[in-house]
């Protein structure tokens, strides 16, 4: 292989780059998306440079001591087969160290990742469409502003591996998204998030105590950004899927939601969407 190859931590410029690459491979980043990426690790993001210019990316974010997300692994047409890759990927997993670390693959690499020790939980199902809603009128449905991120953040604990504050106080709090919660006698019930991307909008997360909920709160959500709605929804929660299937939603990819180490207990029942395939 010729030419020099360096890896190190991207700035928010590269990150920039690397979610071009992402929307070129099809996985329909959102508009907004870096800065909170960043936001809980600013040394999880790293690029290989091949003489200087970005050859490939990988997201390594920690969380805290014990956990950490995998995702951004792309290397750029050209520069693929000549093992730079795989230098990226060792220096990544070198940065996560002892952690239990989760991620959202294509499904045809499940067996490389295999053989870096990771294993297959389930899968995350991708569901696309146009839904034909208009915005509910119920009392416990409350736009998230600064007064609610709290009580948010709170609920969303029990839904990740770790705690994830810094990124969620961006994600909530960003104007580029929306965010809904179901608020019943003072006590947040359920949450979604929506966001502009490449094409149409995509909803992350949705999390709810029951079916009821999640449906209230998907209508209101895609309702606020008309039009074409992505839903990522885990495949154990059959009631997540139906949701999807019963507003014209189809799925149109997947991924393997695979662990090294153990995989984290999770109320999968409770989650009817992913917040992003790149970090967890």
């Amino acid at each position: 292989m010729s030419g020099a190859v360096e890896i190190r931590a991207m700035t928010a410029e590269e990150v920039g780059i690397a979610v071009d690459w992402a929307a070129a491979e099809g996985w329909n980043p959102g508009l907004d998306d870096a800065r909170c990426f960043m936001a809980e690790d600013p040394e999880g993001f790293r690029m290989a440079f091949v003489d200087g210019e970005p050859a490939a990316s990988i997201s390594v974010v920690n969380y805290g001591p014990e956990f950490g997300f995998l995702g951004f692994y792309i290397c750029r047409p050209g520069m693929r087969g000549r093992g730079i890759g795989y230098r990226l990927w060792q220096a990544g997993m070198a940065h996560h160290g002892d952690r239990v670390v989760g991620l959202d693959g294509v499904v045809d690499q499940q067996d490389n990742y295999r053989k870096s020790g990771f294993e297959l939980v389930y899968r995350n199902i991708r569901h696309t469409g146009v839904p034909a809603v208009e915005a509910p009128v119920d009392p416990r449905l409350v736009p998230i502003g600064p007064d609610l991120v709290d009580a948010v953040i709170a609920y969303d604990r029990p839904f990740f591996p770790a705690p994830r504050q810094a990124f969620m106080r961006c994600w909530l709090a960003d104007g580029s998204r929306q965010g809904w919660a179901l608020v019943e006698d003072g006590r947040v019930t359920g949450y979604g998030v929506i966001r502009r991307c490449r094409s149409g909008a995509k909803i992350g997360p949705l999390f709810a105590d029951d079916a009821a909920g999640a449906e209230l709160l998907f209508r209101r959500l895609s309702a606020s950004m008309p039009g074409e709605v992505s839903l990522d929804t885990p495949e154990p929660n059959a009631a997540a899927v139906a949701l999807a299937e019963r507003y014209g939603l189809q799925p149109v990819f997947e991924t393997a939601r695979m662990y090294r180490g153990p995989a984290p207990d999770l109320p999968l029942l409770r989650l009817f969407g992913v917040t992003t395939f790149e970090l967890g």
